[in-house]
């Protein structure tokens, strides 16, 4: 409790400080850059920070096209212990003569963008143009998962985890291992072992089938914490009796020694300084996998939503409550994959996944919106003839073969209550239509002066997350 106590009051000092800063000096912007399995979190970083740097493309983020930024130019990361994100190795790949998509970042790290912007309203007559500081962290989506963890105890996690996962066809191995083990026996470390192995197995497939809730998150990415007692538990049926020194006692310690010595810390040292946040998504790979993905994706977003403490970060609110996030932006990426007179519709599905959980946090203060794009285009848009009918379709590269197809990826509802409600009602698979992906490799690019990669309504949700501070 003290150390809760301590953590709130040094949380409250930093905003009060970061409060002055913004108001009287150089406003610093920390943007929240996650995502869930697949998502393209390093190409959306890299593809926003070469588009923030040579604006030609970017005609709806307003400092823009009112040519209000002077301009912008990287700055080493305010914060010596975390990693600073490799753009110009990220933006090479990108861009090479045989261009690849950039390897995915598996840790914390940092990103400090300098914009050089002339003020509007109240601001302008009070001097010429200021510096603002946009610091993106990037972090993995399944830490962030981890956060809801805090408010679980080890019965509840195992409870609602061994019911959630009870229908998966990936968690059959594991399912038999965990209900096979009395967990009011004395413990024996070559069983918590293999228990813990057995639920690593799980989540890694679950992962590749399209599954949100693969937590805890660093069962999949362990770093130097692999083997260590922090990640050797698993959830248990709960026994009649769990005597001191049993298996389930000591899982119930492992499970709450990753909460304090993981979870929390990562809380502390970077979540609780986000002003922004950005969470992607692969809407249409969840699609494709089927309506109990579909259904597991809606019920992740929900809960990644209670992780934040939404509001606005006016200066008394950051004195007495700490720094809170107030803009959140889900985004379905990949809209490449699809013709653009299917964007609305995957836009509306976002919106509906989100409703219930949106409406939980509006009260608070915070904006919260869904949005369908591309960091990175990697296809151009065709329009076939099959049947006397005209299909929109997009054409690009396989990463597969390096050469060219073309793709329909199906016909997304008008309705989204035609994906949400077999998602809702457990369905196996849809009942009347299929849905398609390929993986496309990245275009070659002849990138004009000012000229970022090009992008699907990149420049909106840079509107949404930092316009209003530029």
């Amino acid at each position: 409790m003290l150390g809760s106590i301590a953590d709130g009051l040094t949380r409250s000092v930093e905003g009060a400080f970061a409060s002055v800063s913004n108001t009287f000096f150089e406003p610093v912007i920390r943007l929240g850059v996650t995502g869930l399995s697949r998502s393209g979190k390093t190409v959306f970083i890299t593809g926003l920070v070469a588009n923030l740097m040579n604006r030609g493309r970017m005609p709806q983020l307003s400092a823009a096209a009112e040519g209000r930024i002077s301009a912008a130019w990287l700055q080493p990361q305010p914060h010596d212990t975390v990693a600073r994100f490799d753009f110009e190795t990220h933006m090479a790949a990108l861009t090479g003569d045989d261009p690849r998509w950039p390897a995915s970042t598996r840790t914390v790290s940092e990103l400090r963008l300098s914009f050089r912007v002339q003020p509007v309203g109240l601001f302008a007559s009070l001097g010429g143009p200021r510096t603002v500081h946009l610091d993106i962290v990037d972090y993995p989506g399944e830490w962030l998962m981890d956060l809801a963890l805090m408010d679980k105890s080890y019965a509840e996690w195992s409870e609602a985890t061994l019911e959630r996962i009870g229908k998966r066809p990936m968690a059959a191995d594991f399912l038999a291992t965990a209900r096979a083990e009395d967990g009011s026996l004395r413990l024996e470390e070559p069983k918590a072992q293999a228990l813990a192995a057995a639920f690593t197995t799980y989540l890694t497939a679950a992962r590749e089938a399209g599954y949100s809730d693969c937590t805890p998150g660093r069962f999949l990415m362990p770093g130097d914490l692999a083997g260590s007692p922090a990640l050797t538990f698993a959830p248990l049926p709960m026994p009649a009796s769990t005597p001191r020194g049993s298996l389930w006692r000591e899982m119930e310690r492992r499970y709450d020694a990753y909460k304090r010595e993981v979870v929390r810390p990562f809380f502390r040292d970077h979540f609780s300084r986000i002003d922004r946040q950005v969470v992607l998504i692969d809407a249409l790979g969840a699609i494709h996998a089927g309506p109990q993905a579909v259904e597991d994706l809606r019920r992740t977003m929900a809960e990644i939503l209670t992780a934040f403490r939404p509001g606005k970060n006016d200066f008394l609110s950051s004195i007495l409550l700490g720094r809170r996030v107030e803009k959140v932006l889900f985004a379905a990426t990949k809209a490449d994959h699809l013709h653009h007179v299917q964007h609305p519709r995957l836009t509306a599905i976002m919106e509906a996944m989100l409703r219930d959980a949106k409406d939980r946090a509006a009260f608070a203060g915070a904006q919260i919106a869904a949005m369908s794009l591309a960091s990175v285009r990697a296809t151009v848009e065709e329009e076939l003839q099959h049947d006397g009918h005209v299909v929109p379709a997009v054409r690009g590269r396989l990463i597969s073969t390096g050469k060219m197809a073309t793709m329909y990826a199906g016909e997304l509802p008008a309705d989204p209550a035609r994906l949400m409600a077999p998602a809702r009602e457990g369905a196996e698979k849809w009942l009347d239509v299929d849905y398609q992906v390929m993986a496309f490799a990245p275009a070659r690019m002849n990138l004009g002066p000012n000229e970022g990669p090009p992008h699907i309504r990149l420049d909106r949700a840079a509107e949404f997350l930092i316009g209003d501070r530029l």
